[in-house]
């Protein structure tokens, strides 16, 4: 019982309600005698083979070469439905000298043949020098069967061995009795306090097996080792001074542990590779939930159409009792027909004074009509049925088991082409491919084109998109042939002109003291230097310090563009904008630096002329930036209010530069979204400038490529 409760995760799975018993059959029948295995023994080729048949086989081999191959040795068991051995592998048996003796008769205990023709693999066998002694017997194999003759014979009961007739149904199995008891003749003769009172016992069963597994070449020692060699279990005697004393051993736990955790993964895989081609049982599944969806419909249906019919003739019953009672009040009293007759009197002295109190008789039946109401309501406004929830859930429905995906809104942006980057929130791999719907959108968010995209990875680049537009994207899983619902919808937005590429200029007026550049010449850093702290000793009263200018390595003559760039949030200013080529020169050559040769140190008057003249001729057209804040330059247009002027500045930036229509514009990159927007003399050609004080760095937008995709995938 031991050795079989090892394994007892195995034979769980091989279970009826988990694998079929038909499929279970043919693992169960015996490939000599072609019925189940009895007792059956483990060959060195691992197959099985009943005891019984071994016998029987060695014995019809010993026959075959003891009567010359004549035709009476050839009839092997009533038994054994195999065919007779060749004359030719009879002859290598006997060349072997494995030890068969010729003559022996069939009632012989133990066949000598060391040689075994496996009936599972058609291959000659080395039984070794012990020959079918040295054999296990597979308890295992023993029990899956016993549970397969228990499920075959569900309704046959084991009855007990040592009832008087005619025998109760037993109840226990004695393992150290080998027997089968009722609850009566199980206390008789397992009494309380008794030494059989400790013997282990379980369910009605008839395969009785030892508990311990013993070496079949040392009788008397219990198996406790694994060769991995041989792969078959060993006594510490075998590993001592046996045939597997060179051989690799491990322990019987380990060696347990190993096979156990390979056995059930590969148990595993095949049982869900069986219930994914089971189509069968998916159309089953999914005919049961949609009737289950009908049924609760159904329900619903009838319980509305009785709910509305039940108040129709409520309502009828109380409108029909009210017609009744006014009917009555008109035609009962005759007041009509009254009236009727008063109204043919010609006289008018007589009319008057009938028709005086027959007027208030009349005015109180009007009053009592105009104030009239029905005694139910006509409408069954209370009654509708609102579905419009439950139309959004089913057309959520889905046969997809994995999670959705959703896209990545961080990793997902648009400028020289749209990255579309999207995760599922399960496991790593669970949809084969996705599909990736983008739409352009109108002014009111409409839709006016759908395009679908295939794709094998979790990320896209999209190259056919218009400018200044919206499109909205969504993507969904598919495995084999089904599909998960959609995604939420990411809206974003193109840059408002095509984007401008560019790098920075390290030889128009670089200062190398003041500025880095990195090797790509894609970012910018400032830094003081020492020439900063020499020119500080001539700094008393008042004095300009210039900004540090750099710009861009190709300039604009025409059309309209757009480029984008990051600066880090420690920046104390920076300065962004564009220059014309016609003022290139007077800029790199302005005379207000500490450092400079020319310098002259203010005389301390503070009219604020200098920094009128200094204001005055900039030959930029620039914004400010500095502190985490986006400052909208004084023009008549902008705010009065200071505080309106101040913008948090946005985490990617971005410059549109018009040149037909002489318009520049700042917008926040992320969603495109106008910040400021002001006229720009374009006469000469224009180049993207930037200008930087104090610490700061300034780091322009890497366009979008497929190796930018490539990488993407890897994060």
């Amino acid at each position: 019982m031991a050795e079989g409760s090892r394994f007892g995760y195995i034979l769980d799975l091989l279970k009826p309600e988990k694998v079929a018993i038909k499929g279970i059959e043919r693992e169960l029948i015996c490939p000599a005698c072609k019925e189940l295995f009895t007792h059956p023994l483990i060959l060195p080729c691992q197959h099985n083979v009943c005891h019984k048949c071994v016998k029987e086989i060695l014995f019809a081999y010993e026959d075959s070469f003891a009567d010359g191959g004549s035709e009476s040795s050839n009839q092997s068991s009533p038994r054994i439905r195999i065919s007779s051995p060749s004359t030719d592998r009879i002859d290598r048996i006997s060349r072997s000298g494995s030890g068969i003796y010729s003559g022996r008769k069939r009632n012989s205990l133990t066949p000598r043949s060391s040689l075994f023709p496996c009936p599972g693999c058609q291959r000659d066998i080395d039984l070794g020098e012990r020959g079918i002694n040295g054999l296990f017997r597979n308890f295992t194999l023993e029990t899956i069967v016993e549970r397969y003759r228990q499920a075959a014979r569900a309704a046959i009961a084991i009855m007990c061995n040592f009832c008087k007739p005619p025998p109760q149904e037993s109840t226990k199995s004695c393992m150290d009795c080998n027997a089968s008891y009722c609850n009566e003749c199980f206390k008789i003769h397992h009494p309380w306090g008794t030494v059989k009172a400790q013997h282990e016992y379980g369910g009605p069963t008839t395969n009785f097996r030892p508990k311990i597994l013993m070496c079949p070449e040392h009788e008397m020692e219990r198996v406790n080792m694994y060769c991995e060699i041989c792969r078959r279990p060993v006594c510490h005697l075998c590993k001592l001074g046996g045939c597997h004393a060179n051989h690799r051993v491990t322990t019987m736990s380990t060696a347990y542990k190993t096979l156990k955790e390979k056995l059930s993964k590969d148990i595993d895989y095949l049982i869900s590779k069986e219930s994914q081609c089971n189509s069968e049982r998916a159309k089953e599944e999914a005919s049961q939930s949609f009737e289950k969806l009908y049924h609760v419909l159904e329900e619903k249906k009838s319980a509305a159409l009785r709910a509305i019919e039940a108040s129709k003739n409520l309502r009828l019953e109380k409108l029909q009792t009210q017609a009744e009672e006014y009917q009555g009040l008109l035609e009962n009293n005759g007041l009509v027909g009254y009236a009727q007759e008063v109204l043919k009197e010609t006289d008018p002295s007589c009319f008057v004074q009938t028709a005086k109190q027959l007027h208030v008789r009349i005015q109180k039946a009007t009053e009592s009509l105009k104030s009239f109401r029905p005694a139910a309501e006509t409408t069954f406004e209370d009654f509708v049925v609102d579905v419009a929830k439950q139309e959004e859930i089913l057309g959520d429905l889905s046969f997809y088991s994995n999670e959705i995906p959703e896209i990545n809104e961080e990793q997902s942006k648009i400028y020289n082409q749209a990255l579309i980057s999207w995760e599922c929130p399960g496991k790593a791999d669970s949809a084969d491919t996705y599909i990736l719907e983008y739409q352009k959108l109108n002014g009111e968010e409409e839709s006016v084109m759908q395009k679908e995209i295939k794709v094998c990875s979790k990320s896209k680049i999209i190259s056919d998109l218009d400018d200044d537009s919206s499109y909205a994207f969504r993507v969904r899983g598919c495995k084999g042939s089904i599909c998960s619902p959609w995604s939420r919808e990411v809206v974003l937005r193109t840059p408002p002109a095509p984007v401008f590429s560019f790098l920075f200029d390290d030889k128009c007026g670089y200062n190398s003291e003041h500025l880095l550049l990195n090797p790509e010449r894609t970012s910018v850093e400032s830094m003081a230097g020492f020439p900063l702290l020499l020119g500080s000793e001539r700094m008393q009263v008042g004095c300009y310090t210039t900004l540090d200018y750099i710009i861009g390595d190709t300039g604009i003559a025409k059309g309209k563009h757009f480029w984008a760039f990051r600066v880090e949030a420690y920046s104390y200013l920076v300065k962004v904008g564009v220059v014309s080529s016609n003022k290139i020169q007077k800029l790199f050559h302005n005379t207000h630096d500490v450092t400079s040769p020319r310098y002259e140190q203010d005389s301390g008057h503070d009219s604020g002329s200098e920094d009128a003249f200094f204001d005055s001729s900039q030959p930029f057209t620039l914004v400010t930036l500095g502190m985490k804040k986006f400052f909208i330059p004084t023009t008549p247009a902008a705010p009065k209010d200071p505080a309106s002027r101040i913008l948090p500045l946005p985490a990617c930036l971005g410059i549109c530069l018009d040149c037909d229509h002489g318009t520049l514009g700042f917008y926040d990159a992320g969603c495109m979204r106008c910040l400021y927007e002001c006229e720009v003399d374009c006469s000469g050609i224009m180049y993207p400038a930037f200008a930087l004080m104090g610490g700061g760095a300034v780091h322009l937008e890497e366009a979008i490529t497929a190796k930018y995709g490539e990488y993407n995938d890897d994060i």
